[in-house]
Formats: structure tokens, sequence, C-alpha cells
């Protein structure tokens, strides 16, 4: 995906107002409250309030007396821009899509996802028992946002944020499964159980399972919108300007009128595989409407560490790369330029438990576990973490807890029995079977370890097999050169969680926490071993996996309204831009704030993307 970087961007021509930070007040929490019609209704009014201003400053575009290319531009080719691609040329509108990578990219980062949506009250939860509401989404919502930035202050960082979590909450409960379904969209019937939070029922994390993965991962998501898209584009509606970089937004009289840049040298570099920058041209064109779809920061390991907040402790030293090198934050910087507010910069989503690629397709490629509940977990010394740091329960809180102890890593220590039944992989690469949508292949996870979990465990470097406790300690301390693991303390801490398996019930947080997994039958069937001893001979071999810190997602971005306009510093829209998706930071420059409930990245792009296509259908209607 075209993307944006601090230091790279040239001066926005005549631009109005530099963005800043932002406000940073604290107006409090909004009380969590129901999802009632009249919330629902305001929501939707200011959808269509934000469409009516768009579309009443049309009469500013042509007072510029530009020349226009098309009726719309859209700045990067991943999920948000071809849905806002698609939107604008269903309306009949003609588009140019730009991004700096080959066409092989097309898709951006949901291609390479796993493909998890999250989904309020579905089918699919009632299949499995589970009773979900809106209601009880948006407490969860709330508790794990936790916003404070400004809530009720139209100035403040979380204004915009918090409205656009509550429309996002009311599409997962209504339209959003059903908009899906209707292009073809189907998902495995297993809900998964992501985020299970802090231990109380207002605070972080999902309360019920709603991670639905989409039959088809991250490439049946992206598939019905790039299709739409390509048949656009042989209509005549969407003309892709695939290697042309976006170095400025163009702007005159106030409003953004076209974008200027950059063509790169053509690549047949594979999807995911990192391109040059060789410049052999430039290019400007125009447009009333310009759309901002360009992604977060994640591969730019600088900029990461430059917005890093303090309450996650300090930046790692070493992180693996969980997106590819296109994901380098130029766009940002670049709007910022041209006038739009960056809000929550410092609020980011890092995976605790990334593991080195042994096959790696981009620069530091980093692949996620996703761990069901009964793996140990230790620091870099070997001493057990405490509530809430348990796989699957609260991510940036374990972040923080890692980077306390001054160390870039942790372990897993766990028997091939739990590895077998409760390691996935993140990644539509790493999970064939649902990616290829082959039956057999899934339902072999049932008697055997899934083929890409094996091959990790044989050829990652991360990973240490062992028949006995001795000889795991002396593989650890060997992989890491450290010697900080101690056999007697490691043992001790171990057996002492074996002890509470012996009953039903325990006064051990975690080992609660597997027997709750396996009340629920989704956990049951496919994502919870038999609780068991870690030292039980017989569910062995000993296996410890060094986790390494792995960049994911920026959570802040640009500041934008209900309709995805772009706001400047004063709060105010401006003309002609909007934004989408991950540089939104899905949605008003931080719908997750400060943590995720997961399932909700795609969504977002899904959302956002649709939103500010179709303001900007209304913004160029004649």
């Amino acid at each position: 995906m075209e993307n944006s970087t601090e230091n790279s961007a040239s001066p926005a021509r005549n631009s109005g107002n530099s963005g800043n930070s932002g406000n940073s007040g604290n107006s409090g929490n909004s009380g969590i409250s129901g999802i009632s019609r009249r919330r629902a209704l305001t929501a939707a009014g200011g959808v269509l309030a934000g469409a009516a201003l768009a579309q009443a400053a049309v009469p500013a575009f042509a007072a510029s007396g530009a020349s226009s290319d098309a009726d719309a531009i859209v700045v990067g080719h991943g999920l948000a821009g071809l849905v806002a691609t698609a939107e604008l040329a269903a309306a009949g509108r003609k588009v140019l899509l730009l991004d700096q990578e080959p066409e092989s990219n097309l898709g951006g980062q949901a291609f390479w996802s796993f493909g998890g949506l999250f989904f309020v009250d579905s089918e699919e939860q009632r299949l499995m028992g589970i009773k979900d509401s809106p209601e009880l989404a948006w407490q969860d919502w709330l508790g794990t946002a936790g916003f404070d930035r400004g809530v009720t202050d139209p100035g403040g960082q979380d204004y915009w944020a918090h409205k656009w979590a509550e429309a996002y909450v009311d599409f997962a409960s209504g339209e959003k499964r059903s908009w899906l379904h209707g292009l073809g969209v189907q998902w495995f019937p297993i809900v998964g159980w992501a985020e299970r939070g802090g231990g109380l029922a207002d605070g972080h994390g999902n309360s019920v399972p709603r991670f639905h993965v989409t039959w088809g991962t991250g490439p049946a998501v992206v598939e019905p919108f790039e299709k739409r898209v390509r048949a656009a584009a042989k209509d005549g509606r969407v003309t892709f300007k695939f290697r042309h970089r976006v170095d400025e937004l163009v702007v005159t009289g106030g409003a953004v009128t076209g974008v200027s840049g950059s063509i790169l040298e053509p690549s047949d570099a594979a999807r995911g595989k990192q391109t040059s920058r060789t410049v052999v041209g430039d290019f400007e064109l125009n447009a009333p409407v310009v759309i901002v779809t360009s992604g977060g920061i994640g591969a730019n390991h600088d900029l990461v560490r430059r917005n890093w907040p303090d309450r996650l402790g300090p930046p790692p030293k070493f992180m693996v790369t969980g997106v590819p090198a296109y994901v380098d934050g130029r766009m940002l910087a670049i709007t910022e330029k041209a006038g739009g507010r960056i809000v929550n910069p410092d609020r980011m989503w890092h995976y605790t438990e990334g593991l080195r690629n042994y096959d790696p397709i981009w620069p530091g490629h980093g692949i996620r576990i996703l761990p069901g509940p009964s793996s140990m977990w230790f620091d870099a010394k070997g001493r057990r973490f405490s509530s809430p740091d348990i796989p699957g329960y609260d991510t940036l809180h374990t972040l923080g807890s890692i980077t306390a102890t001054g160390y870039d890593y942790s372990w897993f220590v766990t028997t091939q029995k739990i590895m077998a039944k409760e390691f996935a992989l993140s990644g539509s690469e790493q999970n064939p079977d649902l990616t290829n949508k082959d039956i057999l292949q899934l339902l072999s996870r049932i008697w055997q370890t899934p083929e890409p979990i094996q091959r990790f465990r044989d050829k990652g470097e991360d990973f240490v097999v062992a028949n006995n406790l001795p000889q795991l300690v002396a593989g650890m301390n060997k992989l890491t050169g450290d010697n900080l693991i101690d056999l007697a303390d490691l043992k001790r801490q171990i057996e002492a969680r074996d002890r509470e398996i012996e009953n039903p019930y325990t006064k051990d947080v975690q080992v609660m926490g597997i027997r709750n997994a396996l009340a629920y039958p989704g956990d049951t069937l496919s994502r919870t071993a038999s609780a068991h001893r870690i030292l039980d001979s017989g569910a062995g071999p000993l296996i410890a996996v060094r986790l390494n810190i792995l960049t994911r997602k920026t959570l802040g971005g640009l500041q934008t309204d209900l309709s995805g306009r772009v706001l400047d510093a004063s709060g105010h829209p401006i003309s002609g831009l909007y934004a989408a998706g991950e540089v939104a930071g899905f949605g008003g420059g931080g719908a997750h704030g400060y943590r995720s409930l997961e399932g909700t990245f795609l969504g977002g792009c899904l959302f956002s993307g649709r939103t500010a296509g179709r303001a900007a259908v209304s913004a160029t209607a004649a």
C-alpha cells in the first residue's frame, strides 16, 4: 500500500494550517450504555450530515480552476482503498487508484491477514451457543479503549474516535455481516475468543468469543472488492496507477485539489517482497476529492520507536516485523503538511508472541503465534508472568510487562500436546487449509499438528525441543547466550502449577482460564488442550519458544469526522480531503482507543473505506 515517512515528505503547495499532535486534555470517558435507537440514529445522522456538508463544498472545488483528471484520487490500494474505490465506481465516478507498489501487492496488508472479523450476535455465535448483544459489545469496547482524551470536547483527540467507535459497534451489530455475506464472504463456523481481558466485566477484553475467521482468510476478504474494482477498470471508471508514489498533496485555495509525486521504476517483485525506490519520472494529477488510505507505520521501526509511549516501557531494541516494508508511514507526515491533524500517535498495537520467520518474504519478517490458554509464560530470566499476562488475554499489558524486564523477549514453556492443539499462526500463507478452503486438510488438524506449525518447530530458530526439563533449560540458555534461566527455579514454578491440575478447581488464575475455555465448545473442539501437567511425559516432548516483539498496527492517525473528512488543527474539515483505514486510526484518528478487541482491524478498513467512499460520492455529485 502507498504509505507515508516523516522525514521524506515535500512541503505541501500553499498548505493551510499545519496539524499537530493534538489536544490531550482529559474530559473523561462517557458512561457505558446500550445501543439505543436514538444512538444509532445519531450516528447515522452524523454520517449523513457530513456527506451533505461535503456535497455543499463542491463549488469550492470548481473555484480552483484546475482541470480534473478524475472525479476522485485514492492513495493506497489496500483494503480500505479498494472499498472506497468500489463505492465511487459503483456510483459512476471516475477514479485514479495510486500506489507506490506494483500490481502484485493489490490488496495490501489485508491479503496477508488471518481474515478475522468482529461480529456481534452473529449466526455463527448463536450456533456455538454464545449469547452476545450490542450492549455487551459496547461495554467491552469502552472498557478496552479507555478513551480519556477529550471525549466530550470537539477539539479533543478522542472526540471523533469515540463517535467512530459507536458507529462501528453499531455496524458490527447490524449490517456488517449481511453486507459482506451478500458479497459472497463466508466464515468458519467456530468463533474464536481473542483478547479475553484483564479480569473485570467492565474492563479490557471480549466477554464472549467474537473472532470470526473468514473462509479463505485475508484474500477472501479482499476478493469481492478487488473484483469490483477490476471490473470498473475494464469499463473505464477506474485507472490503476501502480508505482506512483505520492510525495505531496496539492493544496489550492485551502482545498486539496490533487497529488504529485514520483514514478518509480517498474517492478516484477512478488507480493510482499521489498521493491526499489528508484525514481524514473514525476507526475501531478488533479481531482476534486483525494482519499488517503495508506496504512500505518509498522515496518518503519524508527517511527515506531519515535512514537513509543512511556506507559509501555522502553522501546525494544530488537523487533520482528509483521508487515511488508511498504508500510512505512510516509503519507501521515505528507497529509499533516497539507494541514491534516494527527492525533493519538502514541497509541499502537504490537504483538508479544512473534517468531523469526525461517522463510522470510519481507525484511525482518515475523510471524505471530495465536496461542490458546495453556502454555506457561516466563520472562527472559525464567520468572512466570502473573494475570493478566496469560496467553490470549491482554496483549498490551503483557507487552509492558516484557519491556519492564529490560529484555526484548520472553518464553513459552509448553508441551507437544498443547502446541498441536492450541498454536495457530497469523497470516494467510501460514494457514493453507483455511486460505485454500481445503476441508480435508482442515480436518487433519484433529489428529496431527498442522504442517506450518510443525515446520516452525523443526526449522524456526526460536524453538527448543527436549525430552526433559534439564535439556530444555540448557537449550534455552544456549539459544540466547544469556544463561539467565535457572533450572531449579523453573522446575519449582512448573511443578507448583502442575499440582493445581489435580482438581477441577484451583487458585491459579491461568488454570482457571483453561477450565473456562474448556466450558466453551469452540475452544474444546479446536483451541484448548485437555488440562494436563506440563511435566507429564505422555504430553511431551517439552517445548520452549522464544517470543519476540512483533510490530503491527497504528491505532492513532489522521483525525476524521463521521464522513471520513480529514480535519485540520482547529477541527475544521479540509475541503476535498478524506482518509480511511489504518492511516486514520481506523476512523476518527483512533476508534480503538488504547487497545483493540481484535478482529476489528480489517473491519475498520471496510467500514471507514465504505464511509469515505460514499461521502466522496455525495461530494462529487453533479
